[in-house]
C-alpha cells in the first residue's frame, strides 16, 4: 500500500473532479477476476477503515458508537414493522411468482409508508408545539427519541370514516385530549 499510495492520491483525486469515469477506475482495479497491484492496494486501505470499524464496535470502555448503530437499527426495523403492518398480507411478505405490474404494488406501498411518515411528523410537531405553548418544558433529548415510525392511532384494519370536518388547506385536524377516555380497539367512535 506504501508503494502505491502516490497512485491511490491520483485516483482519489481524478474521481473528486470528474477527469475519467468511476467505470474506467473500476478496470483499472482488476484484470481477468484478479486485482491490481493498485486493485489489492485500495482494498488493504479499505480493511484498515473496516478493523478500526470493527475495533470501535467491541471497544469495552467506549459504547458510543455500538449504541449510535442501536438506535440506526431500531430505526430502520421500525420502519420495516410499519411497512409489514401497513401490508399486512401474510405478515407483509410476498409470497408469489412474479406477476406483471408487481412493482407498481412496492411502489404504492413507499408512497403510502411515506404519506404516513409525513403526517405522523407533522401531528408530533404540532402536538410537541402545543405542549411547550401550555408551558410544558420539552427536552431536545425527548425530542430525539420521537419516532414518525409509531403506528398504534392509525386503524390499518376495519372501517374508516370520512365524515369529519375538512379542516383548511394546511390545517390540522384537532390534537387529541390526553384527559379524554380513549375508545376501545373495536369501537369506531360511532352511535349505536
Amino acid at each position: 500500500m506504501i508503494t502505491h499510495w502516490p497512485d491511490m492520491l491520483k485516483v482519489a483525486g481524478s474521481l473528486v473532479t470528474n477527469q475519467f469515469r468511476a467505470y474506467d477506475l473500476l478496470r483499472m482495479f482488476g484484470r481477468d477476476g484478479r486485482p491490481t497491484p493498485l486493485g489489492a492496494a485500495f482494498a488493504e486501505y479499505g480493511r484498515i477503515a473496516k478493523t478500526e470499524r470493527l475495533l470501535r464496535v467491541v471497544d469495552p470502555v467506549d459504547d458510543t458508537y455500538r449504541r449510535q448503530m442501536n438506535r440506526q437499527l431500531t430505526v430502520q426495523e421500525s420502519r420495516h414493522k410499519l411497512a409489514r403492518d401497513v401490508c399486512h398480507g401474510r405478515r407483509g411478505t410476498i409470497h408469489q411468482a412474479y406477476r406483471d405490474g408487481m412493482e407498481d404494488q412496492l411502489g404504492a406501498l413507499g408512497l403510502v409508508l411515506n404519506a404516513i411518515v409525513l403526517w405522523t411528523t407533522r401531528y408530533i410537531d404540532a402536538a410537541v408545539a402545543q405542549l411547550k405553548a401550555e408551558g410544558h418544558e420539552i427536552w431536545d433529548e425527548d425530542i430525539a427519541r420521537l419516532s414518525p415510525f409509531k403506528h398504534r392511532n392509525l386503524n390499518l384494519l376495519g372501517r374508516y370514516s370520512f365524515t369529519a370536518s375538512t379542516p383548511a388547506a394546511g390545517a390540522l385536524c384537532p390534537l387529541r385530549d390526553p384527559d379524554a377516555p380513549e375508545l376501545d380497539e373495536d369501537d369506531d367512535g360511532g352511535q349505536e
